[in-house]
């Protein structure tokens, strides 16, 4: 099975951020985020679903609420746009990656083998509601950024038999809903699925300049683990190293498994300039930007609207230039989250879950696709002009 060159944004936020107030321009006229989007050749929206994103007395943990009944409603507007949707389960209540992998609140007691039943379970249920809500689903992510495993403590590193089990019992889900929709038992089932396959499973890590961590990850996956499509990549510059490390990972594990590959979430600033007016917080209240100096210092190219492009440019012809084809395109992550009122990376309630001290705020309007008043920047009419 061939597939075209992905030109992907995570916009998970998108329904906080239009309550929020958000809006976006283009060449000076305000315009509708998703039309922006279809404009610039973009063909595929990524958007998270948490299980249960609020506390036990009701509080949200903001960053999105992407609970499954907010995630459906966003993947319906943008399949009326006309996208493809990447689905990405989470396995937990708030944000999973290679620092926290939080079991959602429902499993908290759970062992091993009943891990294993909730993990099939929920995707069961996720890849029905939304099917049967007519989404145009054409890959699913089984958990979000696995370097460190997932449902700690019983799936974490290094304990790669449990790790297998999760996943495995998602993919197994993900294989049995395809199987269903190919048969025609699932109704509701969008008329652009119909030309679809196969829906492609993704396992993704972060940190893609690092080659020793997918060897090892993907070398004890592959003795146990289900089948898979592709292997996604995190890759943000000021943490994951050169472009060049992430060059020669992709090249090495292309040859080493065999396995399509896509940038799951890569970004990068366009300026170092505070949004503070814009988010309205108190100082204490604020995460401020992710990239601090001494990160920004290691960074091929400099944070500036120029800089952004170069990197992006640089980027691109990298990751279309794999060995033996095997570069599949890209997610940009989270490109529309501008500085508004509202919308921050956390709550108080979230935080609680999470066992961090804070604060919130937005932490990443610097590295979006749009500056803190909404305008497009250049970089989108690079994506949009790219040839792979």
């Amino acid at each position: 099975m061939t597939m075209n060159f992905v030109k992907g944004m995570d916009l998970s936020t998108l329904a906080e951020l239009e309550k929020c107030g958000a809006k976006y321009y283009d060449n000076g006229e305000e315009k509708d985020i998703l039309e922006i989007m279809k404009s610039y050749d973009v063909d595929t929206i990524r958007i998270r679903v948490w299980n249960d994103p609020w506390s036990e007395t009701g509080e949200s943990y903001g960053a999105g609420e992407n609970d499954p009944k907010t995630s459906l409603e966003i993947a319906k507007k943008v399949t009326k746009a006309g996208f493809g949707v990447l689905l990405n389960l989470h396995y937990s209540d708030f944000w999973a990656d290679p620092g926290k992998q939080f079991k959602p609140k429902a499993w908290e007691n759970y062992g091993v083998k009943e891990l294993e039943q909730a993990v099939y379970d929920f995707t069961l249920e996720m890849m029905h509601l939304y099917l049967e809500n007519g989404v145009n689903i054409t890959m699913v992510q089984v958990g979000n950024e696995l370097s460190n495993g997932l449902l700690w403590p019983e799936g974490k590193v290094p304990n790669y038999d449990n790790i297998a089990t999760f996943v495995n019992a998602g993919i197994r889900a993900v294989r049995k809903a395809d199987e269903e929709r190919l048969a025609g038992s699932i109704k509701g089932v969008c008329p652009q699925m119909k030309e679809l396959s196969k829906i492609l499973v993704m396992i993704h890590l972060d940190n893609g300049g690092n080659n020793a961590l997918y060897r090892e990850w993907f070398d004890n996956f592959t003795k146990r683990g289900e089948d898979f499509e592709l292997i996604g990549l995190s890759y943000y510059p000021f943490w994951h190293g050169s472009l060049q490390m992430l060059n020669d990972n992709m090249n090495d594990i292309a040859k080493r498994y065999g396995k399509d590959l896509i940038v799951a979430e890569v970004s990068m600033g366009y300026t170092m300039d505070d949004y503070k007016d814009y988010e309205k917080l108190a100082d204490e209240e604020r995460k401020g930007y992710a990239t601090k100096p001494a990160l920004v210092e290691k960074i091929e190219y400099p944070m500036t609207v120029q800089g952004q492009y170069d990197f992006m440019e640089d980027f691109l012809n990298r990751i279309s230039h794999i060995d033996d084809g095997k570069g599949k395109g890209f997610f940009y992550w989270e490109p529309a989250w501008i500085p508004v009122p509202g919308s921050g990376w956390a709550t108080p309630a979230s935080l609680k879950y999470i066992q961090d001290p804070g604060p919130c705020g937005n932490e990443w309007a610097n590295q979006a696709l749009f500056d803190y008043e909404g305008n497009a920047l250049p970089t989108l009419k690079l994506i949009r002009d790219f040839k792979a």
